[in-house]
């Protein structure tokens, strides 16, 4: 029962993160006024709003108007159930006050890594809105309940990993990196510490790489295409934060063969 519990929050915050991207892009606040279709303006009701059976009893279109409704909204609302999943069965709340605070904090901060990865993916541009407040709440939380290895831990992968890509924006200029993946960089490392920091970096360029390679195959994108890198970091990191531990030790057993 609680597993269900944990993935329908997981599901309705999902759907108040697709009024965030969404709100966000428009300028309007995420605080008060009802939900509305994008494409006709009308106001939804609460049938119209249940996360995922919406989608699915609607066929996937607008009540009013029966415009598509993008596929972001069930992709973005399982996807944030699946990973509260992940994070309660990893880091689950068993008696202690600081491991309830741990997994609330843990839940935050995914949902603003969900909301950066589709805003970056959707628009190239990483929202300041949703990175400052994180960075600040991971930085007061790491010097609060700094874990093993203490804080310097924490803010030396933070320096590191923003200052690496500090170094490929000035090189190229902006044309490689973009400055928000300097800023998003310092919430990883503060979130990541080492090693589990080199793990995310890794991963991402790995699957950046495969991804940039399959789209010019597919001939989707040029040698100058512009390409979020976000998404790619964003998942890096989920994975280290997940699995990081078994990663490095894998990889260990790997070279010592």
């Amino acid at each position: 029962m609680v597993y269900i519990f944990i993935f329908l929050l997981g599901l309705a915050v999902g759907s108040f993160l697709n009024c965030l991207i969404y709100r966000l892009e428009k300028n309007e606040s995420f605080v008060g006024g009802r939900s509305y279709c994008p494409h006709c303006k009308h106001a939804l009701q609460w049938i119209d709003l249940i996360p995922l059976i919406s989608f699915f009893f609607l066929g996937g279109r607008c009540r009013y108007c029966h415009e598509k409704i993008s596929v972001q909204y069930p992709i973005v609302e399982i996807a944030t159930a699946v990973i509260f999943l992940l994070i309660f069965n990893i880091f689950p709340p068993i008696s202690h006050m600081a491991e309830v605070i741990n997994l609330i904090f843990l839940f935050y901060i995914a949902s603003s890594l969900i909301v950066i990865l589709v805003y970056d993916l959707k628009f190239y541009l990483i929202p300041d809105k949703v990175l400052f407040p994180a960075i600040i709440i991971t930085l007061l939380y790491r010097l609060l309940l700094a874990g093993e290895g203490g804080i310097w831990n924490y803010i030396l992968a933070a320096l590191a990993a923003s200052g690496f890509f500090l170094f490929l924006f000035l090189l190229s200029r902006g044309e490689w990196m973009g400055f928000g993946d300097v800023k998003l960089a310092i919430l990883l490392g503060l979130l990541l510490g080492f090693p589990n920091i080199l793990v995310g970096l890794f991963l991402a360029f790995l699957f950046g790489a495969i991804i940039g390679l399959g789209l010019l195959f597919l001939k989707k994108k040029g040698l100058k295409s512009e390409i979020p890198f976000a998404p790619f970091l964003i998942i890096g990191t989920f994975l280290a934060m997940f699995f990081g531990i078994q990663l490095i030790q894998w990889y260990s057993n790997f070279l010592l063969l």
